[in-house]
């Protein structure tokens, strides 16, 4: 009997950066590749770790996914664009 096959199922995900967060980053778009059971949590410490200097630790990052605010916890989901925009809290 052979060894089991182990499938890993990816997502890439479109990360859009607005106001201080783009201009720190040094770019408004990003292309980040998570396990498709990702949530917004773990979205946002793999952008932590792309760019350290984004915000700092104990600085929450305020993500929206579809244009709604979402918590660290968010699932994405099949029915969700694959999108999040990371905003600072005083941009409109």
């Amino acid at each position: 009997m052979g060894s089991p096959c182990v499938y890993y199922l990816l997502m890439d995900i479109e990360v859009r950066l607005f106001a201080l967060y783009k201009e720190r980053a040094g770019c408004g778009e990003v292309l980040v590749t998570l396990e498709h059971e990702a949530n917004v949590g773990d979205l946002t410490r793999e952008i932590r770790s792309l760019f350290p200097n984004l915000a700092p630790p104990d600085v929450g990052i305020v993500v929206a996914v579809n244009a709604d605010y979402a918590d660290l916890d968010t699932p994405r989901t099949e029915d969700r664009r694959v999108g999040k925009e990371f905003r600072p809290r005083c941009s409109p």
